[in-house]
């Protein structure tokens, strides 16, 4: 099970070894997810300014977050759906702030690691059509990130 994932680290402050390991567990977490092989996803790696840029220009706040996810696959405004075209399965986008990562690894007591690979999964869960605005998604989508990571070996 693979899916394409494009990894960039526009930080350059990760090693390959981090960038190998987060496309293994967004691997894992598509194999647990039933996705279709050959869909695809790309990761970028920004600093707290791009993805305050990112976050203003797109979600109307003006700060840096940790993840945030652009699903490929909800239409847009006067957008059609292709039928008939084979084509792979793009999921979307998911930018993920390395300082934010650091500041909550730290702020939650477990490895660097552990926190990028959480960032992921969240982001790709996102793309996926999970979301956590009530009480009752936010149960569901924080249970299965759990399973997931937990699943994978990647424990607090």
């Amino acid at each position: 099970m693979t899916l394409l994932i494009d990894c960039i680290d526009e930080t350059n402050e990760l090693t390959e070894q981090q960038m190998l390991e987060i496309e293994r567990i967004i691997n894992f977490a598509a194999k647990q997810q039933k996705i279709e092989e050959q869909s695809e996803v790309s990761i970028t790696f920004v600093s707290n300014e791009r993805i305050q840029e990112i976050n203003r220009e797109y979600r109307d706040k003006d700060m840096p977050t940790d993840v945030i996810s652009f699903a490929m696959e909800e239409l847009g405004e006067g957008e059609m759906e292709l039928t008939g075209v084979e084509m792979p399965r793009v999921l979307g986008d998911i930018i993920v702030s390395i300082p934010r990562t650091k500041e909550q690894a730290a702020e939650y007591g477990h490895s660097f690691e552990r926190e990028l690979g959480f960032l992921a999964v969240h982001g790709f869960l996102h793309l996926l059509g999970y979301d956590h605005m009530t009480e009752e998604e936010e149960k569901e989508m924080f249970t299965l990130q759990k399973e997931i990571l937990n699943g994978y070996g990647l424990t607090r």
